[in-house]
This record gives C-alpha cells, structure tokens and sequence, in this order.
C-alpha cells in the first residue's frame, strides 16, 4: 500500500533509464545506517523527491526500486564491512509511520515488465534479510514505531522479530486485496501463515481488513511478536536487539574489508568486467556471459592473505560482477531473451579456490560469507526469466561451484573432442564434480541442482558422488546424465546455431513459465511459494483489468471512485 496523487497516474514511459545497482552509504538518500558495537541501525527515511523515475512521490515512508537497491547494498556492507553486528534493527527515521509499501502511483504509471522486476529484485533482498540471519549471525528485528502496511509490513516479516508501538493507532495490515484489487507480492501472504504460522482463517481476515491490527490483538493473532509503549520503546528495543546478539556466531574483534565501485566498462553491445564478460547479439537476442576464471598459482596461502585481498579475492570479485551483471541484463535487456553461459580458464584454478573456501568456510567468517553470496547469486540466476544455455567447450572451467553455472542452465551442451582448427596444445573440455555440488549451493526448493536435475532417481546421485574429482569428457558427461548433448566439432557449429534460432521463434512467455516449472521440481518451502506461486499470481492479477484496467483498483484508488470489478471469477 501507499499514496497515490488525485490526478491519473501517468502511463509508463516506454523507455526509461538504464537502471545502475551501484551505490553507497555516501550516496543513499532513503535509509541511514548507524553502527553501534554489535547492533546496526538501518533507519528508513525515504526523501519523497526520490522517484527512481519522474512521475509520483515517494509519501508515507513508500518505497520503489530505487529505496531497495539501497537497502540491497546495506545488507551486503553488513555482511562486508562489518563482522561485528551481531544484530540488525529496522526501524522507521520518521516519526508516527514505519512504512506505507510499494508507492502505489509508481506501480499504477509502470509497464509491467518494470513490475515484475520490481517485485522480484524486492523479493530477493527480503530472503536475502532472513538469510542474513540464518547463516551470516546477524539476526534482524524490526522495529516498528508506526504504521506498516502492504509491503512495509512485508519488510518487517522478512526479520526474525517484529516489535510494533502500542499507541492506540499505529497498526500493521496488508490492504492489497481490499484496497488495491492485487496482492501482497513481496511474501506477505506467505511468511503471514509459513512463517508466522497465522491460522488460514484469521490470515483471511486480516488480508481483508484494508486497516489492520495493533496492539494485544496483532500479538494473539501473532502478527507481531511483541507491543511497546512509546515510554518503555527505546530501552525494549534495544534490550531485544542485545538478546538476538547473544547467540551469533560473529567475531567481537572481527575487521572488515571494503566493497570499492566495480570496475565496469559499458558499451551498446558490452559489458565488461575484470572476470567476467557479456557480449550482445541484438539481432540474435542473445547475451553471451562468459565468467574468467582463476589461474592455479593466485590462489592465497593463508587466511590472512584472503582477507588482506578483501574484495579482489577472486571467488568475491567475480561473484560480485555476475550479481551486478544478472540485475542490469534483467532489468535493462529485456528483449535479450536467451543467455550463453560460459567459462574461461584453468579447471586446475577453480577447483584451488574451491578448496580454499571449503576449508576455510565453517570456520572463518568472510569465507562463510564469500561462500552464501555465490549460493544467492546463483539463487537469482535461478529465478531469472531467461533462457539459459550452458555451452561447455575446449578451455572452460565448469568444475566445482563453477559446474554450479552450467546446473542452473535450461540446457548444457559440451564439445567431444577439441575443435578442428584448433592449435596443438589445445585439450578436450572436462567437468569436474566436487563435494560443493551435493549440498553447499542448495536451490530454493532446499534441493541440490543434481538432486533437482535427477529429482526422484536418488541412486543416480549417489553414483555422480562416487565420482568426484573425476575429469569427464562429453562423452563421459552426457552418459552420465550431465549435459543435454556432446556434438563433435562437425555438428557444434550447427547444432547450437539451430537451438539459438529455435529458441528465438518461441513465445516468451510460455518459455518463462516453462522454465520455471523444469527448474523448480519437488518439494515446496516457502522461498518457491513466494517465487512461484505468489509471484506467479501477483504478477499475473497485475495484468488483470481488476487491477490495471482504466477503471481498476490501481488506477481508482486515491480518486474518491471505486473500481468497477468484472465479477467473473476465471
């Protein structure tokens, strides 16, 4: 929920900027960060004039794409830059209001392209918050000093603990349904019963009752943990932010390292990063992402070393370029519909580095750290409405957490043999399986990505583990069940070519939703119930003219009128 102007929303421009995910403390202009010891304070301060693009004001604490690509980069210099916290408080740094939601104006002027991506990017960083607590010791609780509704609630659900001030008007609510003709899309149907374990009956109650709860009742409901009196606030606050503190596993004395602007060169058919690359066939509508691996002899000796190199250590620095990477072509490309994915280098070299970290990840906290980022970056590679093509050639290096690129691909095709015209020292392509892929880089469905390629036939997976640290050829890989097909170098060139073309003449939209029902199979949690169910259907009502239409919720609400609802029920 949020505000929306009296005058119509203005239709979306159809071409908008070129959104950069770049950003800094220095630079944010709607949340504050403040750390004390082992407690962070991130205060939501959105400056109304802030819009990412012209059109609407961002009142009420409401929030667009631009507020949670700040809030994105808070929770990994969180992660980064301070070992210390132990504990994260999300409060509100204005005054009688935590957080109205997603700006309602924004969504109504928006295409929906730009609203699927909004709600998913904003889906990720909430899962992202939970993951922080779950894995990297800092715990989150929300404190909310004022009203949280639709998706600022939604922000408080994604933290462990939900503190809201008993003052006899601040409530939470998630009016979507009852005001707005769509749903609460950044989880809130979802973690209200998973996660909050809110019976079905009163979730249906309060998903439409557009004012909400507060104070005892929010609590028995348990839609907050706990209501504070304005007098007793601060000293409960902070008294829950030290107890979620006690139990992490964070150094006291740890020291940070810092996460410098990355070094990127932009071009119309380009982008290019230090170890990793992407090159744009417009006329194709392809994106080739080729990842540079590292060389066997950079790998460092020491703990200390890994930490003096900080961000250019190489497992960070690349996955640092392939997140920035996956947003812009997301968000910015969206016409390139398939992805080439690519490795260059050493197998040698990236099984090292993966020895590192796996010696080095249960114990050492930036390890830890290095090693649950490449997990949600290949997460978000996941969820990406892409085709995904992996092509696995002479000098690639898919071995390990790099096999883990090629695993989340649509298809994997793997050269038998070396090409003809290729020089003498040239070696057939080789994989490598290692421990990293039966467990480390779990998918949303909690499944490996062996486990969901071979979901049901569990023997087979544990005959794959039987072979760790074997070097397979193509033919080798496809018997065992690895790649989609190993043609010669007389069949390469023509094979891909036709696959390209193929893919290219289908339907966008029934190969986004035919991808996403392959990759996703088995058991439901409720990070794929909020990918792919609630999203699913939010993003489907969005297109609906109960929502959108000219005489819908969307484009109604704050006018006075009511929609006018098609009262089929399809």
């Amino acid at each position: 929920m949020t505000v929306l102007d009296d005058a119509p929303a203005a239709s979306h421009p159809e071409t908008v900027p070129q959104v950069d995910f770049d950003t800094d403390p220095e630079r944010y202009r709607h949340w504050r960060l403040e750390v004390d010891g082992a407690t962070a304070w991130v205060y939501l301060d959105v400056a109304e004039d802030g819009g990412l693009v012209p059109g609407y004001e961002l009142k009420l604490n409401s929030y667009d794409l631009g507020v949670d690509i700040e809030l994105y980069d808070i929770t990994q210099r969180l992660r980064f830059e301070h070992p210390e916290v132990r504990s994260v408080v999300l409060t509100s740094g204005k005054d009688s209001n935590f957080c109205a939601g997603a700006n309602i104006r924004m969504l109504a002027q928006s295409s929906h392209p730009w609203k699927v991506n909004f709600c998913k990017f904003t889906n990720e960083t909430r899962n992202g918050i939970e993951d922080m607590t779950a894995h990297s010791g800092q715990t989150w609780v929300a404190a909310l000093n004022g009203t949280a509704a639709g998706g600022g609630y939604e922000m408080a659900l994604a933290c462990e603990t939900i503190l809201l001030v008993n003052d006899r008007s601040s409530t939470v609510a998630l009016p979507e349904v009852p005001l707005l003709g769509v749903l609460p899309g950044t989880g809130g149907l979802t973690r209200v019963t998973d996660k909050r374990h809110v019976r079905k009956d009163r979730a249906d109650i309060f998903a439409t009752k557009s004012e909400g709860f507060q104070g005892p009742k929010a609590v028995e409901w348990k839609l907050v943990d706990e209501t504070v009196s304005r007098k007793q606030w601060d000293e409960t606050v902070r008294a829950r932010a030290a107890e979620a503190a006690e139990g992490s596993h964070r150094p006291v004395d740890g020291r940070g390292i810092a996460l410098p602007p990355l070094h990127r060169e932009v071009t119309e058919d380009s982008i290019t990063y230090p170890n990793v690359r992407c090159e744009i066939d417009r006329d194709a509508r392809t994106a080739t992402i080729t990842v540079l691996g590292p060389e066997p002899g950079t790998v460092p000796e020491s703990l200390e070393r890994i930490h003096a190199l900080g961000a250019d250590f190489w497992p960070l620095a690349m996955t640092r370029e392939l997140d920035d990477l996956i947003l812009r072509l997301r968000t910015n490309e969206l016409e390139i519909g398939t992805w080439l994915v690519r490795t260059q280098g050493s197998v040698e070299g990236a099984l090292a580095f993966e020895a590192v970290i796996t010696e080095h990840s249960g114990s050492d906290w930036l390890v830890n750290e290095i090693r649950h980022y490449f997990k949600r970056t290949l997460k978000r590679l996941d969820v990406t409405s892409r085709s995904l093509i992996a092509l696995i050639e002479p000098g690639s290096c898919f071995a390990g957490a790099l096999l883990e690129l090629a695993l989340a691909c649509d298809r994997q095709y793997m050269l038998e043999g070396i090409f003809e015209d290729a020089d003498e020292e040239q070696e057939a392509a080789q994989i490598v399986l290692t421990g990293s892929n039966f467990g480390a880089f779990p998918m949303g469905n909690g499944l490996t990505r062996l486990a969901s390629r071979f979901y049901g036939d569990d023997e087979h997976v544990a005959e794959l583990h039987e072979r760790v640290g074997e070097r397979l050829t193509g033919a080798d890989a496809e018997e065992a069940g690895l790649v989609t097909d190993a043609p010669d170098d007389i069949d390469w060139e023509d094979e891909i070519r036709i696959l390209l073309e193929e893919r290219a003449s289908l339907s966008p939209d029934a190969l986004t939703g035919m991808e996403a029902n392959h990759r996703f199979v088995g058991p439901e949690t409720m990070e794929t119930r909020i990918f792919g169910r609630l999203t699913a259907w939010q993003n489907w009502i969005f297109v609906r003219p109960n929502a959108s239409g000219p005489d819908g919720a969307l484009r109604k609400y704050g006018t006075g009128r009511k929609a006018d609802f098609d009262r089929k029920r399809v």
